[in-house]
């Protein structure tokens, strides 16, 4: 039941910027870039990629097998965006997203336990 939990909430996280691929004045409002730019193009993309981590977490939450595999995926995207975020001297239009990040990495540690627990 936690483990259920946990990957409703790490799906939940990925809501919002997955949208942005099927509506794409999102990346305006999260991220601040002005459409037809090349950044904002690359964050277009990203969207798809948070669309994939979005879909892992909700398969995740469905079945126990996936859950490894989830946790490694939404591990790589969120402490990397992190990291990332902070070497670039934490912008703060970036703020908000690195928070979100932040808050659900206690979640994050607890699915990828529960998730590798017992593993051989």
């Amino acid at each position: 039941m936690i483990a259920g939990l946990c990957w409703a909430l790490l799906g939940m996280i990925h809501v919002a910027p997955a949208l942005a691929l099927f509506q794409p004045a999102l990346i305006s409002r999260l991220y601040g870039m002005e459409p037809g730019s090349n950044g904002f193009i690359l964050m277009h993309h990203r969207a798809a990629l948070f669309l994939v981590i979005l879909v892992i977490c909700v398969w995740a939450l469905l079945d126990p097998d996936v859950r490894r595999l989830a946790a490694i995926a939404a591990g790589i995207s969120m402490v990397s965006f992190v990291v990332i975020w902070w070497r670039a001297g934490s912008p703060a239009a970036l703020h908000s997203i690195a928070v979100a990040d932040l808050i659900g990495l206690p979640v994050l540690a607890l699915a990828s336990w529960q998730a590798f627990q017992g593993a051989a």
